[in-house]
C-alpha cells in the first residue's frame, strides 16, 4: 500500500512538471483572510496591477465572507473578491490566477464561487469590468455588456507635488455620488479620502456640486477616480489640479469611452491609450446611476 501511494505521488509530481491538468492536484477554495494578503500581492505584482495592501483590506473589511482564494497543494494560486453596494448590486474584482496554473479552470471556479455567494445573499445584479481576455469567460457565466471604458496612461518627469490649500466638502459630493454610481459607497470613498486627502476635490457652483474627484496612490502609479463632472470646465479643472497635486511619474485613469470631455482632456495633456475594458453585468441592473456624468471610474476592482 505504501509503495502504491509513493508511485501515485511520483506520477502526480511528474504530471505537474509535464504540465498536465491541475485537476489532478489537490485544490481547495476557501475564504480569504488577512494572512492571504501577501499571496494576493504576489499575484498582482506578477500581473503588474497597481493595487496596494490597503485595497485588499478594504475588500476584507467590506465583505469578508465574499473574498476567496484557490489553493493548489496549499499554495494560493488564485483570488477573487466581492463587495456589495446597498444590496442593490455587487462588484467582483481582484480576479487573479498564478500564470503557472492558468488554463485549468481556477479562475472560473473562483468566479462561480463568488457568484454563488452573492446569489445566496439575493443580490439581484453582479457587475465587473472585464479585459478583452476575460470577457469571453464572463459571457459564459451570463454576463452581458453595459458600456466601454478605456485606460489611459501618462508618463512624465516626476516633480514636486503641489500642496493642498483647503479641505473640500466631501459630504456634499457623497450625496451626489450615490445618484451617479447608483448606490451608496460613501464608506469606501471616505476611506480613500482619508488615505489620500490631497486628491479630494469638490467643485461648488450656484446649483450645487458641479464636480468631484478622488485619487489613489497605487504601488506603481497614481490614479484619478471617481472623476465626475457636469461640464467641460469642471472636467479639465479637476484633472489639472490632480496632476499638480500628484507629482508622480506615472498616472493612470480609466475613463468612459462615451464621455464627451474626458478623452479630449487626457489626449491634450499627453495621456496615451493603453487598453479597453468592458463594464458587464449579470442580472437586471435597476439602479443604473448616471454614467453620463462620469469621466473616470474609481477602478476596475471597485466600480
Amino acid at each position: 500500500m505504501l509503495q502504491s501511494a509513493r508511485t501515485l505521488m511520483g506520477l502526480f509530481l511528474s504530471g505537474r512538471r509535464l504540465g498536465l491538468p491541475v485537476e489532478l492536484a489537490t485544490m481547495q477554495i476557501r475564504q480569504m483572510t488577512q494572512f492571504d494578503i501577501p499571496a494576493g500581492m504576489r499575484l498582482k505584482e506578477i500581473a503588474y496591477w497597481n493595487q496596494s495592501e490597503a485595497d485588499w483590506e478594504l475588500f476584507l473589511a467590506a465583505n469578508p465572507e465574499g473574498c476567496f482564494v484557490n489553493e493548489v497543494d496549499g499554495r494560493v494560486a488564485g483570488t477573487v473578491a466581492t463587495i456589495v453596494y446597498e444590496d442593490r448590486f455587487a462588484w467582483i474584482g481582484m480576479v487573479l490566477v498564478d500564470p503557472e496554473f492558468r488554463k485549468h479552470g481556477i479562475g472560473t471556479a473562483l468566479l462561480q464561487k463568488a457568484i454563488q455567494h452573492l446569489d445566496s445573499r439575493d443580490i439581484p445584479c453582479v457587475r465587473l469590468d472585464a479585459t478583452p481576455q476575460g470577457r469571453p469567460v464572463y459571457e459564459k457565466l451570463g454576463f452581458v455588456d453595459e458600456y466601454e471604458i478605456e485606460r489611459w496612461r501618462l508618463t512624465r518627469q516626476a516633480g514636486h507635488a503641489k500642496s493642498v490649500v483647503s479641505a473640500p466638502n466631501l459630504e456634499r459630493a457623497l450625496l451626489l455620488d450615490r445618484e451617479v454610481f447608483g448606490a451608496d459607497r460613501s464608506g469606501l470613498l471616505r476611506s480613500m479620502a482619508e488615505s489620500a486627502p490631497e486628491f479630494v476635490q469638490v467643485l461648488i457652483g450656484h446649483a450645487g456640486v458641479t464636480g468631484y474627484s478622488l485619487g489613489r496612490r497605487g504601488s506603481h502609479s497614481d490614479s484619478l477616480g471617481p472623476w465626475v463632472a457636469r461640464d467641460e470646465g469642471a472636467t479639465e479643472q479637476m484633472l489639472d489640479t490632480f496632476l499638480a497635486r500628484s507629482g508622480r511619474e506615472t498616472i493612470v485613469i480609466d475613463c468612459l469611452k462615451s464621455n464627451p470631455w474626458a478623452r479630449g482632456a487626457l489626449q491634450a495633456r499627453g495621456f496615451e491609450f493603453e487598453r479597453p475594458l468592458t463594464r458587464m453585468r449579470r442580472g437586471a441592473n435597476i439602479h443604473k446611476g448616471r454614467p453620463e456624468l462620469v469621466c473616470g471610474i474609481l477602478g476596475p476592482e471597485f466600480g
